[in-house]
Parts: structure tokens; C-alpha cells; sequence
């Protein structure tokens, strides 16, 4: 007996090799696609029809480069000899030698316990059993030199991420669907286990993945010798999946943020279209490592690590945006009329509100200034003020329609709704509706207010088309092996945002002026030729004796005809005094350089404001 040889390999090694190869046609002609196992006249000869897993199809970037593929994997196999009429001891002694000859061999500790070698004999010992999983490349050349009539090698299919840690929040990983049964075989039991989505698109598209099982006619006669093999249907394979995002950039992204930061994310969409260009997320992981099945070490490894390396922070994480927030609190204010572009409001060093006070982060009165004015300094006093005149409700309904406080909708599992606090909400967890203080904090961007990256670039996105807002997409489209669309995910507008061209113009003019004026916070984000368009930010969160800070910069680029909309954002340690101009925005700066082919960066550096306490919401 030898599964996983003849016409079966033959079938593995093509649908394995190549997803783009069609697996071998197989001639049915009066065929039965589905027999029962039977007994067969006085010879009592079985035939059982089995599965065959199909080769699970690729996921590609928005050029096709694969970003997950499937490989042909090789198992070392224990083939027990005919007659299959053994007693316990014999069964285990017959197997302990193959496995002794085989520790030997590879020179590898191999466990396998004596009651897995009786269930397997007892139950499915016309198949083999296998020994030694997913064999190394120089373990290979070993066995092939070694094997033995009852020693196989049976090609299996396994994951793998050809870029290895990139854009694996986004990918996830493959595990074992279930181990093969110890029950005695039935009718259609696979020949070996299948792979499931466990995280990630992985996990998402796991349907379309998957393809569609084979179909192995095997007869054996009554000592467990194979008479034929047959196989009555080929796997099909997966259908693949094409991201939106881009390989390159997605790279520059995550090599920026392992280079500046322990802890961060950056996102960065087509504003046009809604796409996902790249979505990082820092510190990562190999999925690699994660498959066929995760060893307990490498569980341990990840799972103790503080920074959290299996953490999406780009879009299952949730930041206080601070002033990146003034962005979005200007937007309502000049959409309500009550505050126009040359309105003039005062920018001392503090307001007080009922008797509570609340303070610039400025140590000197700035003046009177307009909104250009007072977004490129950052002035806390000014917003206080904008915020209080127009009222909650106007932040609140421009934050949700630009997408903020609410799933983004892409297809990956948990993604954070984030939060902005509304009468319900605050009725719900504090036990009183927004007060006048809950309004000034929320003006500067604190508070209860919580926003992914992913939401944060998605509402610079919206603000960089005119309120033009594209609904956010990660999947281009599925398609089969021989590319025809199974299933597209086309441009569609979410919502169109009637911001009038003046004021679209005054948003534009002072985001400019935030990385280019000289009180601006966002200089260090500067691209020689090319206007950059948008606002730092700085917060803390999380208990005060733990109290850590989110560095912020988001925006679009180029301002007049924005091709780009992005968001970063750099996650302090606790103890570490960062800021959005002096940590995120360099970041920012460095792959937005790249992108736009500046050889290096500019001499200008600012310093953003410092990070203004949380002020009491009473009152």
C-alpha cells in the first residue's frame, strides 16, 4: 500500500506546486463518483471513497504579488504491512522500530504515544500513519536516501507567507480545521486534514479559500492490500483573494515604524477610492510560525511579550485623538455658520468653565485669532471656545459622518467601533447626559473620545475629497485560478458631506499652514516640492499611574489634489515624554518623502505642543 503515491501525487504536486495550474483531468467515463464501502462477493474486498483537501488559493496584493500561497508539504509516514491482524504488542513493537530507525535517522527526538500507534492500527491502519510532520528540506534528502518498503513520504499542503511578517495583522494564519479521526475509516474521512482561517482575510475569506475536496476511490482486499486507486475527482482550487493593498508601500510603512518606534500604527488610503493602501501595525509576527499547528513555545513567546505583537493596533486598537481632533471640531464650527473663516476668537492661557479651568498649552496669551490661525498653532483656548459656542451635538454629527465612533466595515474580525460620547453614552457610564466640560475636553480631543488609525485616515480622507466619502475597502475582488471575478468589491460613496468650498478651502489653507507656518506643530512631516496637508496630535490614556501618551499625525497629500490620506500613531511607553510633531510626524515625513522621491529630508524641524493634562469633565 502507498497513499500519497501514482496518480495522487501527481495531482497533489501540481495543485500544490502552481495555483494557477489546473489540477489533472481524471477520465470518469462510467464511473461512480460515490460508492458505498462494499463487501464484494466471498473475497470481501472494501472499497471506500475518500476526500482530498484542495490547495487553498492565494492572497495577492493589489499588483497579484502573492502575500500567502500554498506549498507542498512532505510527512514521513509509517505503511503498516499486510496481513492487518496484529495483536497490541506486536502493532506497537513494529512501530516503536520504525520510529527508533527514523529518531536516528533525522536526529530529531520524535513522540508519539503507544495509544495513538493502537488507534490508528486498530481503526485506520489502511492508511498511513504519519511520524514525523512538514519535513525540512535538508530532512528530506535524508529520508529519500533512507526509506524503507514500510516507510513513506505523503505529500501534504501547507500555508505559507512568502514576505513573512508583512502585513500579517492583515493576512492572520492557517491551522488545522480538526486532527483526523481515531474512529474506525469511513466513507469520505479525508486523506489527510485540512487548513482553516484562524485570523486575518485568512479567517474572513475562508469559504472562498478553500476550494472545493477530491474525490479517491481506494479498494483493499481482506489483509489490507491496496488492489487500485483512483481518483474519481480532482481538487479544485481556492479561489484568491486580491487586497487592495500595496506590498511596496505596506513595507515602507511597517519597515518606518520598526525602525522609530517599539509601539505604533500607520495607515494610508486612496482618498478617490476608498482602498487600503497599507495598514501597519508595531510591533508583528511571522505567521509562518504559525502552521501547520502552533508549538507551545512559540505560543509562549508571543502571548508573554508586553507589547502585544498579535495586536492589530491600526484597526482593533482605539487612541484619544487630542488635537488631531481640532481637524474635524473646525469642520463643525464652520459648518454651523457660527464661527466663519474670519471669525476671531481670543487664545489666552486658560477659560474657565463653570468652576472648573482649563489651560493652553501655551505659557503666553497668542491673541486674537482666526481658525487658519488657531489650528496651525494649536491653540486649546480658541477650541475651547469654538467648541462651547456651537455645542456638542454639531461635533458629534460631523465626527460620525466622516466615519469616526464607528466600524469602518472592513472584513476583519473585531475591528474597533472606537467612540465618541454622546447623551446616551455618557447617561450609560458616567450617569449624566454631556456637560459644558465634557464639551471643552471633547474640543481638544480628549475625554471619553476614542479613534483607530484606520478610522482616523479614513476621516482625512473624507475631508481631503470635500466631504466626497468613498467607503473604505481592504478586497478588490475573489477570483478563480484562470482569473475570472467570482465576487468584486467596486467604488461606492458612503455619504457626500456638503462642506462648501469655502470652508473646504479654509481646512486645506490651515492644515498646510500646520506643517509649513512658522508657529506650525507638523513641520518634521515636510516634503520638499509638495504640500502636506495636515495636524498633529498628542494624548494620554489609560490608568494615571500608568498613564501612557498616543503621538498623532494625520492628514492628506498633496493638499490642492490628494492622492494619499494617512494617519500615524507612535504609542509611548509610560514615562516617555512624546509628542505628534516630534515622534509621529517624522514618520510620516520619512515615508511620504520616499513615496514622493525626495532623496532627503527637510532641515525643518518644530516642536509640537506638550500634551495638555485631561481637564475634569464636572461642571
Amino acid at each position: 500500500m502507498r497513499t500519497g503515491s501514482g496518480v495522487l501525487a501527481l495531482v497533489l504536486a501540481l495543485a500544490g506546486a502552481d495555483l494557477r495550474a489546473q489540477a489533472p483531468t481524471i477520465d470518469n467515463t462510467g464511473s461512480d463518483e460515490n460508492p458505498q464501502p462494499t463487501w464484494e462477493t466471498q473475497k470481501q474486498a472494501r472499497t471506500f471513497s475518500l476526500g482530498i483537501p484542495a490547495p487553498r488559493g492565494q492572497i495577492t496584493d493589489r499588483n497579484g504579488r502573492p502575500l500567502a500561497q500554498t506549498r507542498l508539504s512532505y510527512n514521513l509516514a509509517i505503511s503498516f504491512p499486510a496481513p492487518l491482524n496484529w495483536d497490541n504488542a506486536r502493532a506497537i513493537s513494529f512501530a516503536r522500530q520504525q520510529i527508533q530507525f527514523v529518531a536516528s535517522l533525522l536526529q530529531r527526538d520524535i513522540r508519539i504515544s503507544d495509544e495513538t500507534i493502537l488507534n490508528h492500527y486498530k481503526n485506520r491502519s489502511l492508511l498511513p500513519l504519519d511520524i514525523v510532520e512538514d519535513l525540512k528540506p535538508q530532512e528530506l534528502g535524508i529520508v529519500q536516501r533512507g526509506l524503507t518498503p514500510n516507510l513513506i513520504l505523503r505529500q501534504i499542503y501547507a500555508r505559507i507567507y512568502p514576505e513573512n511578517s508583512l502585513a500579517a495583522h492583515i493576512l492572520g494564519y492557517t491551522g488545522l480545521a480538526a486532527p483526523l479521526s481515531t474512529r474506525p475509516i469511513e466513507n469520505k474521512d479525508l486523506i489527510f486534514p485540512e487548513s482553516e482561517g484562524r485570523e486575518g482575510v485568512e479567517q474572513a475569506f475562508d469559504t472562498e479559500l478553500r476550494g472545493q475536496q477530491g474525490l479517491l476511490h481506494m479498494t483493499f482486499d481482506p489483509d489490507g492490500n491496496k488492489m487500485s486507486e483512483r481518483i474519481a475527482r480532482p481538487p479544485v482550487p481556492g479561489y484568491n483573494v486580491i487586497l487592495t493593498i500595496d506590498k511596496d508601500l505596506q513595507r515602507l510603512c511597517e519597515e518606518t515604524l520598526a525602525s522609530d518606534c517599539q509601539r505604533g500604527a500607520m495607515v494610508i488610503i486612496d482618498p478617490n477610492t476608498g482602498e487600503i493602501l497599507a495598514m501597519a501595525s508595531h510591533p508583528t509576527y511571522n505567521p509562518n510560525e504559525f502552521v501547520p499547528v502552533v508549538p507551545q513555545t512559540v505560543f509562549d513567546r508571543y502571548s508573554k511579550d508586553e507589547s502585544a505583537p498579535l495586536l492589530p493596533r491600526a484597526f482593533r486598537s482605539a487612541y484619544p485623538p487630542g488635537s488631531t481632533f481640532k481637524v474635524f471640531v473646525g469642520l463643525a464650527a464652520l459648518q454651523s455658520g457660527q464661527i466663519t473663516p474670519k471669525t476671531r476668537l481670543s487664545c489666552p492661557t486658560s477659560i474657565s468653565v463653570g468652576d472648573h479651568v482649563f489651560s493652553n498649552w501655551k505659557k503666553y496669551n497668542a491673541g486674537m485669532l482666526n481658525f487658519v490661525e488657531a489650528l496651525e498653532q494649536s491653540c486649546n483656548t480658541w477650541f475651547y471656545q469654538a467648541g462651547l459656542k456651537i455645542g456638542a451635538p454639531p461635533i458629534i454629527d460631523t465626527s460620525h459622518r466622516v466615519g469616526l465612533g464607528r466600524r469602518t466595515g472592513i472584513p476583519l474580525r473585531a475591528e474597533t467601533g472606537g467612540n465618541i460620547p454622546t447623551d446616551e453614552y455618557m447617561l450609560r457610564v458616567h450617569r449624566r447626559e454631556i456637560k459644558r466640560g465634557d464639551v471643552a475636553n471633547m474640543s481638544i480631543g480628549q475625554g471619553d473620545i476614542l479613534i483607530s488609525p484606520l478610522q482616523m485616515a479614513q476621516a482625512m480622507a473624507a475631508v481631503a475629497t470635500g466631504g466626497r466619502f468613498h467607503q473604505t475597502r481592504l478586497v478588490k475582488q475573489v477570483q478563480t485560478i484562470d482569473n475570472k471575478v467570482v465576487a468584486a468589491y467596486p467604488d461606492r460613496l458612503r455619504d457626500e458631506i456638503p462642506i462648501s468650498p469655502e470652508n473646504q478651502e479654509t481646512l486645506r489653507k490651515a492644515m498646510i499652514a500646520v506643517t509649513e507656518g512658522g508657529q506650525g506643530t507638523g513641520g518634521r512631516a515636510q516634503v520638499k516640492g509638495v504640500h502636506v496637508a495636515g495636524k498633529t496630535g498628542t494624548a494620554q490614556w489609560g490608568p494615571t499611574a500608568k498613564q501612557r501618551t498616543a503621538a498623532w499625525f494625520a492628514g492628506f497629500i498633496p493638499a490642492e489634489n490628494p492622492r494619499y490620506a494617512f494617519a500615524a500613531v507612535y504609542e509611548a511607553p509610560a514615562g516617555v515624554n512624546a509628542h505628534g510633531g516630534s515622534h509621529a510626524a517624522p514618520m510620516i515625513g520619512k515615508v511620504l518623502r520616499t513615496i514622493f522621491g525626495e532623496k532627503s529630508a527637510s532641515d525643518k524641524s518644530s516642536d509640537d505642543e506638550p500634551a495638555p493634562s485631561e481637564a475634569d469633565t464636572s461642571g
